[in-house]
């Protein structure tokens, strides 16, 4: 975990998994590096919002592996994000409590589905897609730990990868452009 700058009420904190996706960010707003992973991802944020103050917002930016065709290369506001390794609909039949499904985050926006894998199969991949458009690693986590600190919080993905055979490599090469893409994303709209 690495927090620059100072986190403050009037201004939005900007959530990155890692320094690649951070390296053409130019700004004075504080930025937040959690590391890979929902564990990684909660524990930052959740410490960070403990000791306070709160931000305006959470802003998550990061790249994310399309589950379906035409999204690539493309910057997506998350609508609705999900863990796709928390079978909810399980844990619900034996507690009777519902417990980590879906959050809407926006009325629009695609779906995003996270959980603590790579997806680089291509049979992950299309039982993925019959749930949602991209796939990444933290999303699901950063969303939870602001709402229940009732920050709001965005994700903002810029699809780095096909989550297929070779997006491992796929990623390692995208990942600067998409990290360009993402701060040219924060000067527009931040």
């Amino acid at each position: 975990m690495q927090l620059n700058g100072t986190v403050s009420p009037d201004r939005p904190l900007l959530v990155l998994a890692v320094a690649e996706e951070a390296a053409h960010l130019e700004t004075d707003l504080p930025v937040l590096l959690t590391g890979m992973g929902k564990v990684n991802a909660s524990t930052a944020l959740a410490t960070v919002l403990a000791r306070g103050p709160l931000p305006s917002e959470v802003i998550n930016l990061g790249t994310a592996g399309a589950l379906r065709p035409g999204l690539q290369g493309h910057v997506h506001e998350i609508g609705t994000v999900l863990q796709h390794d928390l079978d909810a609909a399980l844990l619900r039949t034996l507690t009777g409590h519902l417990s980590g499904g879906p959050l809407t985050l926006a009325a629009k926006g695609v779906t995003l589905a996270t959980g603590d894998v790579f997806v680089s199969d291509p049979a992950a991949r299309d039982r993925l897609a019959e749930l949602a458009d991209l796939v990444d690693m933290e999303g699901y986590a950063l969303a939870s730990v602001a709402q229940r600190a009732d920050v709001p919080v965005r994700l903002v993905k810029h699809v780095s990868d096909e989550a297929g055979e070779g997006a491992a490599r796929a990623w390692r090469e995208a990942v600067d452009d998409c990290a360009k893409v993402l701060a040219g994303w924060v000067r527009d709209h931040v």
